[in-house]
């Protein structure tokens, strides 16, 4: 629903499909390869990739083997997922499909494999963790947003932004979403879902009721805290730069202050103090800001703002354990007693945590940047610039999603002009 009211009318089938798939493509993927790449068990211990259960295979039924493929399925799903927006408007259909598979099959897995399994070489639940603590991710921070994020600001660069997006003759208001109650519909079941995904990754733990209560707590916390300073921050930057000198209180913007703030919790959202995830959901709505700003400066054409809000929020989120994390959190999510640079923890878990940025970042760009470079020279990566301007639903898809509806239909002169400029452009 996000992604739907974040697109323009004549795409919404189209991005909704690409949801589709990512759930039907990224449960094969992660069913055949993926479940075994990040949990399979090497008898000699290795610290970089499983090697077992493929085709959940070979001594798979254990007590919680369903329940933990299940769960984990749906972290790889929302990792695949992130892109989808980022790219829209005029990714083809075949190249995005093998795009989900590849990363649930391979990217993701290898990443839940180095943070969440107990044999990865960044892994807090390793006998001997690194430097005595591990990376602290408790919900997906750095493997899930910073997959998926990285993914998508490396699959949006390379295949170049919408038409007429950067052109000075077109006005950016041409590119706005078109449904702003979908948007919002869409913001309200991510942050329901989002209990769901840092409760839920509690039940592994002994006396996980009241752990959980503490991450739900955190989370709204997190989440408010961020929508509301996205909301302030993007009314003074209107006031001050825009036409209307009054400034406007954005609604598309404090949807994504609260995914700010949601996806910056995620990591810490166990060992952290409440006063803390204002702090941190608060800071993760300027990240996201700064990461938004950055995108375009560089003529990123990030359809969403997937990038801003899951890569930036999501390394912001996996940092701000080493800061803020407490001993009595600690001891209740990990059974240590490591704290944050706050609490005098003298940097250890802040190095750990940094290490796991750089290389969750290193590995999502030399596999995923080939892969997207390889569509784009086979062809299949973008569509062609007629069905771009007409609409992906039109073109690809059967017609709109609205049917019988006028005030959806879209074809402006913005954009004739915009593909205008491109055929000249090319003659």
């Amino acid at each position: 629903m996000l992604c739907a009211g974040s697109v323009r009318a004549k795409n919404v089938k189209n991005i909704m499909l690409k949801n589709i798939l990512d759930a039907c493509v990224g449960a094969l993927g992660f069913w055949s390869l993926g479940y075994g790449v990040a949990y399979g068990k090497y008898h000699d211990g290795n610290e970089l990739v499983g090697s077992s259960f493929f085709f959940l295979s070979g001594q798979f039924e254990r007590k919680d083997a369903f329940y933990n493929f299940f769960f984990q399925f749906a972290f790889a799903a929302t990792a695949a997922t992130i892109v989808s927006g980022a790219v829209a408007e005029r990714c083809g259909m075949g190249a995005y499909a093998g795009y989900s598979w590849f990363l649930t099959a391979f990217v993701y897995p290898v990443v839940a494999h180095w943070v969440w399994s107990d044999k990865g070489f960044l892994s807090a639940f390793k006998k001997e963790p690194l430097l005595n603590v591990g990376t602290v991710d408790f919900a997906g921070c750095g493997v899930v947003h910073m997959v998926g994020g990285a993914a998508a600001g490396i699959g949006a660069w390379v295949l170049g932004p919408r038409i007429g997006r950067f052109d000075p003759n077109v006005p950016p208001e041409e590119f706005m979403g078109h449904s702003a109650p979908l948007t919002v519909l869409g913001t309200f079941i991510l942050w329901v879902g989002w209990y769901g995904f840092n409760g839920g990754s509690t039940l592994a733990i002994v006396g996980y009721g009241d752990l959980a209560s503490k991450v739900y707590v955190t989370t709204t916390l997190a989440a408010a805290a961020g929508g509301v300073t996205n909301m302030l921050l993007h009314f003074q930057i209107a006031k001050r730069f825009s036409d209307d000198k009054h400034g406007i209180y954005d609604i598309a913007e404090t949807c994504n202050g609260v995914l700010a703030g949601l996806v910056s919790i995620t990591a810490s959202c166990s060992v952290v103090e409440p006063w803390a995830a204002c702090v941190i959901g608060l800071i993760g709505a300027f990240v996201y800001t700064f990461g938004s700003c950055t995108l375009k400066k560089l003529e990123i054409d990030d359809a969403v703002n997937a990038t801003p809000v899951h890569f930036f929020c999501g390394a912001w989120g996996l940092i701000a354990p080493g800061l803020f994390a407490r001993g009595l959190g600690m001891r209740a999510a990990y059974g240590n007693h490591r704290t944050g640079l706050f609490y005098g923890g003298k940097g250890v878990m802040l190095s750990v945590q940094l290490l796991a940025f750089v290389a969750i970042t290193l590995w999502v760009t030399v596999t995923m940047l080939p892969f997207f470079i390889l569509m784009k020279a086979m062809g299949i990566f973008r569509v062609a610039e007629e069905d771009e301007v007409r609409g992906l639903d039109d073109s690809k898809h059967g017609g709109s999603a609205y049917h019988g509806n006028e005030m959806f239909k879209e074809n402006s002169g913005h954009e004739k002009l915009a593909a205008g400029n491109v055929d000249m452009e090319q003659a």
